[in-house]
């Protein structure tokens, strides 16, 4: 099983080393302007001069931050809306729908307003990472909550356990694993939400320099920066899985 996945894994970095000769082949032999698709050597010569000299380490920290922050609070508080309302009927009946209706709104569009309420800044951009980190889990939380097996939930029942009780030592570990699959893809959601935020409400950050690098049109390092927002997103899925791996480990152990 081993070998196999380092055979996958070579024949991933086969295929991308191919694309990218293609794609150089492709700009020096059509001669396309820098402008209109640079070639990947461009690219990695304008990431390593970007790196080299410091310039992108403080833009990727602040959207690093932003993203951190922004997936603690989203995720924390999806995932004890999605416990509130799991075991309440009567408050998923009443408010479900105002937290459909908050959601289905493009965060893009409101993107203005948390400027103007919260400013230009780190704080509007972790609003917006946020709510985008809500849905996912608070959805996730709610459907595994409600997808206990009756028999094990009747089981508990016949043995006097507390609703308490029944929620921490049955319905929450078994839900574990939708819980996490919500993380996953808030966290990918979540990149993309501090990226836009920070389109419309940040000096700092990678989707700022995306900004400014449209302005003086320097396509290279535009592309250059679109690599560090493809890695940090790369490096948050990771951990992820991680964390996930070792949730799940005493589970995974006992079966």
């Amino acid at each position: 099983m081993k070998y196999q996945d380092r055979a996958l894994q070579g024949g991933a970095l086969l295929l991308a080393a191919a694309l990218l000769l293609g794609w150089e082949a492709a700009c020096r032999a059509l001669r396309l302007p820098a402008l209109v698709l640079p070639p990947p050597s461009a690219i990695a010569a304008s990431l390593w001069q970007g790196l080299a000299s410091g310039y992108f380490w403080p833009h990727l920290r602040a959207t690093a931050l932003e993203l951190l922050l922004g997936v603690l609070a989203g995720s924390l508080l999806g995932f004890a809306a999605g416990v509130v309302l799991g075991e309440h009927a009567l408050l998923r009946r009443l408010l479900m729908p105002y937290v459909v209706a908050s959601q289905v709104v493009p965060k893009l569009a409101l993107a203005p307003l948390f400027v103007l309420w919260f400013g230009f800044g780190i704080t509007s951009t972790v609003v917006i990472t946020a709510l985008i980190c809500f849905f996912p889990l608070m959805e996730n939380t709610l459907t595994a909550l409600q997808q206990v097996a009756p028999e094990r939930l009747e089981l508990f029942r016949m043995l006097g356990a507390t609703r308490r009780q029944t929620l921490w030592r049955l319905k929450l570990p078994s839900g574990l694993p939708a819980i996490l699959a919500g993380l996953r893809v808030a966290v990918v959601l979540a990149l993309v939400g501090a990226v836009v935020g920070e389109f419309i409400g940040a000096s700092r950050g990678l989707g700022a320099l995306v900004i400014a690098t449209q302005g003086t049109m320097d396509t290279a390092r535009m592309f250059a920066v679109l690599v560090l927002i493809a890695a940090l997103g790369m490096v948050a899925y990771q951990a992820t899985l991680w964390l996930e791996r070792w949730l799940l480990r005493p589970f995974t152990r006992n079966s």
